[in-house]
């Protein structure tokens, strides 16, 4: 969703640059990787890297060795990331020890909470890149104030806003949540995914618990990421028993699918990051279990309210949507271009490194 908009603007420049799409496989299930490919529009991967599950040293060293020896084939211009995931931290060092510039999508974003890996992989990768493609002015004084060179940043907009808003349309008129058995504004959206939720058990059980209260008012819809799923079977939580509750389960969804859900979802419940942004940008409440957020613009001028990481706090919900409507303010630069934007900064870039490479030596300019 991130980088689609971006490899789209620069494949229709008038004269684009030679691309390579790798995909590093770290998300490997076809309902999580393939169908959103083909959904975004993004041609067929050039390489496949086959990185798969493990641990969090496991997934890096492997994303590591598998970019290094496609650079080293290659030896490409720039390498374009995106994200915080694993394989973005192992792009830009692999790139970086190999002298080859980075550019990194989304870059900027801090939650302060350095026991999300995510935080390590965010920080680590724009001290590695060359060019910091940011969404939002925050993002711009989280790295003024680690010290990053200024003229390495450059504000773009929200590239994932730009797959929500071309997108919204075909999502809606695929109408999902028909073959989910609820009504467009009569149901709310939960995903829930972080290891700090869902490895704990209790925690999980308790966070349930409410959302089965939560549901005797207002169907549940629950796209089950296959992490959660395995978690919900160690705590004995079945998908027939969830769904007598009035908490209506279903297998990973597809890019349209889910973005048809949340565009007519009376609330969405996450631990997402991204999910903050789709739905300020739609204009859908939205309720963060986690303590803290990277992405501070979507509470400050959108439609995201911080619940922490009580369960409790998920039986507030029904009164939050009675008492406070919230509707979007301003996003700036969260207006479907900023994937053009980002073309633009990288054409830029290629086009100074081109005319470096062919200016005269000292030996050979003039009057030498």
């Amino acid at each position: 969703m991130k980088a689609a908009p971006v490899y789209r603007a620069l494949a229709e420049l008038e004269t684009p640059p030679d691309l390579l799409l790798v995909h590093t496989e770290q998300h490997y299930d076809d309902e999580m990787s393939a169908v959103f490919i083909h959904e975004l529009e993004l041609p067929k991967p050039d390489l496949f890297l086959g990185v798969g599950s493990g641990t969090h040293g496991e997934q890096t060293a492997k994303a590591l060795l598998g970019v290094e020896q496609v650079l080293l084939e290659h030896m490409p211009a720039l390498v374009v990331v995106a994200g915080d995931v694993n394989s973005t931290l192992a792009s830009a060092l692999a790139a970086s020890k190999l002298h080859v510039p980075v550019a990194h999508i989304e870059s900027g974003l801090r939650s302060f909470d350095e026991s999300m890996p995510e935080e390590t992989n965010r920080r680590l990768t724009d001290h590695l890149s060359t060019i910091l493609l940011v969404h939002s002015e925050s993002g711009v004084a989280n790295l003024r104030a680690e010290g990053i060179d200024m003229s390495r940043v450059h504000v773009v907009g929200n590239t994932m806003i730009d797959s929500v808003l071309r997108y919204l349309p075909a999502a809606v008129a695929r109408q999902p949540w028909s073959r989910l058995g609820v009504e467009p504004n009569g149901f709310g959206l939960v995903t829930l995914h972080r290891p700090a939720l869902v490895d704990d058990t209790e925690l999980l059980r308790r966070t349930i618990s409410a959302l089965a209260e939560l549901a005797a008012g207002l169907p549940i819809v629950f796209p089950v990421h296959p992490r959660t799923e395995s978690r919900l079977a160690d705590a004995g939580l079945r998908a027939e028993q969830l769904l007598e509750i009035g908490i209506t389960i279903s297998g990973p969804l597809g890019y349209l699918d889910f973005l048809g859900l949340e565009a007519k979802a009376r609330f969405v419940l996450t631990d997402s990051g991204g999910i903050q942004e789709e739905t300020s940008a739609l204009g859908v409440r939205c309720f963060t279990l986690r303590n803290t957020t990277e992405r501070p613009i979507t509470v400050e001028r959108g439609t995201n309210t911080m619940l922490g990481m009580n369960p409790e706090c998920i039986r507030t919900i029904p009164k939050l949507l009675q008492d406070e409507e919230r509707s979007p303010r301003e996003l700036p630069l969260w207006d479907g271009r900023a994937g053009e934007r980002a073309a633009s900064v990288i054409t830029n870039f290629l086009g100074s490194r081109i005319a470096t490479a062919e200016a005269p030596g000292p030996s050979e300019s003039a009057g030498s």
